[in-house]
């Protein structure tokens, strides 16, 4: 895992915290944005570690 693909982890996981807290703390809808958007970088986060080649493989 690459050092690009850890902060997008990171990323997801603030996000989702955030979300997460701000919607408890509140009790406000509007922090369930923050909730799918974390989820939605989670996807982008896995499906761009997926694309990549294990190493030692010549190929592109």
């Amino acid at each position: 895992m690459n050092g690009a693909l850890k902060a997008a982890w990171a990323l997801t996981a603030f996000v989702v915290v955030v979300g997460l807290v701000g919607w408890i703390v509140s009790g406000e809808a509007f922090f369930a944005v923050f909730i799918v958007l974390g989820l939605l970088t989670a996807v982008g986060a896995w499906m761009s570690g997926r694309s990549t080649a294990p190493k030692g493989d010549p190929s592109p």
